[in-house]
């Protein structure tokens, strides 16, 4: 099996489609975020999936990183980096929400509410220790990263503009949730998984313009070979 630029971009956009999809299909009829349901089948499975989602998106913003570097320019890679910080750090929330959190919610309730409490915008009465900075992480990530790696994609014109301008401007959008009320948290997550299922679609189809230019490679360099040296 032969891995080509362009499976590995089709295999980015897929990636970041999937990523959207999920980012949106989790926050439908989303359970209340209390200790009483952190320790349910359904959060598990609802975690899990954004564990997936997260890891699905850093594949997918790589991809497009590389499809575009060449017209990203700094603005580009800064957005770059912090996004994968970002979403690193999201990684590593979920992946503690889901496996670690239904275990101490039984011995220490408390610590799990106030986590649960920072975790949407709350906050916490007690020390939450190392994951307040997870959350810091991922929230300066998730919308900065956001709008400059957004307006970088658009300006370099590689990408769906649309969805370029929707992932900068749903991410970073996101900060109103602070004076917002609560009921808002999740409809706000829909509009970034439309931007990344647009982005993820555009990436796979650019994908078939590298796969068209690569074959004609071997064909000029056998004709320059072949061109009598004068």
């Amino acid at each position: 099996m032969t891995i080509t630029t362009s499976s590995l971009t089709k295999s980015a956009g897929a990636a970041a489609a999937v990523a959207g999809a999920i980012f949106i299909g989790v926050q439908l009829n989303h359970p209340p975020a209390d200790v009483a349901h952190i320790a349910t089948t359904e959060m598990a499975v609802r975690e899990t999936a954004k564990t997936v989602m997260a890891v699905l998106a850093l594949a997918g913003f790589t991809g497009m990183f590389l499809r575009s570097r060449h017209r990203l320019g700094v603005v580009g890679l800064i957005g770059y980096l912090l996004l994968g910080v970002g979403y690193l750090a999201l990684f590593a929330v979920q992946v503690i929400v889901a496996c670690v959190l239904p275990t101490v919610s039984k011995s220490d309730p408390r610590y799990v509410q106030d986590v649960v409490d920072a975790a949407t915008g709350g906050s916490p009465t007690g020390d939450i220790g190392g994951m307040q900075v997870l959350f810091n992480l991922s929230g300066a990530g998730y919308m900065l990263g956001g709008l400059l790696f957004g307006i970088a994609l658009y300006r370099a014109g590689v990408l769906a503009r649309w969805a370029c301008a929707l992932l900068a401007v749903a991410t970073v959008s996101t900060a109103a949730l602070a004076v917002l009320p609560q009921s808002f948290n999740r409809p706000m997550a829909v509009p970034t998984g439309v931007a990344l299922i647009g982005l993820g679609v555009s990436l796979w189809r650019t994908s078939r313009t590298a796969g068209d230019a690569a074959p004609n490679l071997p064909a000029v360099a056998s004709q320059i070979s072949a061109t009598p040296v004068r």
